[in-house]
């Protein structure tokens, strides 16, 4: 969508809302601001509840949200064992989806709040910036209606699953149902192991009845993952031709990196 000038003096009212406001940081990209208000349908007091319950979430959870970096040894290593991608292009629903992947499958790897932290950080970086489907449309002032998000188990053993820690799993799964300034439209699980029920077991009590109803868990082939995200988005490793995924992490990469900069 794109903003008209009513909206637009809205935003800028909302900017300076933010900026006043003591309990939140000096600045806030107008990109995430914008998403904060398609999120709420433009009600204004459901944008700044919005906003303060993720930003009072991040400072509650400094570990995960504030005290990090990129390119630091536990994030690299986060970002060598796994992929954590949003995908080009859109659904014709107008969602945009992310991947996320292990390539290394060693469960000594595994530091579960180390990579709920990269999660978040991609998550950030690419809230901060248009969905645009390519390159050339990355400034095109384009906003996707929902999300969709592709785990990957291939790989996964119970000795990754023991790895899991209930305080990081809990903040996880609260700041992604509560906080996001997106609306999640679905959870795919593809390539489920045989201990499925246990990773359902322990996650459940932390999912909401409305989250849990947007899994869907593909038990046999990719086939039924197609009827709900086109090939045109998915990568080539998922029999797409949305290019492959070690090219999609170097760029996601390369803009982490830039944004550290800043």
């Amino acid at each position: 969508m794109k903003f008209n000038e009513a909206e637009e003096a809205k935003i800028d009212e909302l900017y300076d809302w933010f900026r006043q406001n003591p309990k939140l940081p000096k600045e806030i990209d107008r990109i995430l601001l914008k998403r904060f208000y398609i999120c709420m349908h433009g009600d204004i007091n459901g944008i700044k509840k919005l906003i303060q319950i993720n930003y009072s979430l991040r400072n509650k959870n400094a570990h995960i949200f504030l005290e990090r970096d990129p390119t630091d040894a536990d994030s690299k290593q986060t970002f060598d064992y796994a992929d954590l991608v949003p995908l080009p292009g859109l659904t014709s629903e107008g969602y945009k989806v992310s991947c996320y992947r292990l390539i290394d499958f060693d469960p000594a790897k595994v530091n579960h709040t180390a990579d709920t932290k990269a999660f978040f950080m991609v998550s950030d970086c690419r809230f901060n910036m248009y969905d645009g489907g390519s390159a050339s449309s990355e400034n095109v002032e384009t906003f996707a209606n929902g999300e969709v998000q592709i785990f990957d188990m291939n790989g996964y053993t119970l000795k990754h699953l023991s790895k899991m820690t209930f305080s990081t799993l809990r903040v996880y799964m609260t700041f992604l149902q509560e906080a996001l300034p997106v609306h999640l439209k679905a959870i795919h699980i593809i390539n489920c192991p045989s201990y499925l029920d246990k990773v359902v077991s322990i996650m459940k009590p932390f999912i909401s009845r409305e989250v849990y109803k947007l899994i869907i868990f593909h038990t046999s082939s990719l086939e039924s993952l197609y009827e709900h995200v086109p090939r045109s988005i998915l990568p080539e490793e998922y029999g797409g031709t949305g290019g492959k995924l070690a090219e999609l992490k170097a760029q996601l990469l390369m803009e982490l990196s830039r944004k550290r900069q800043v």
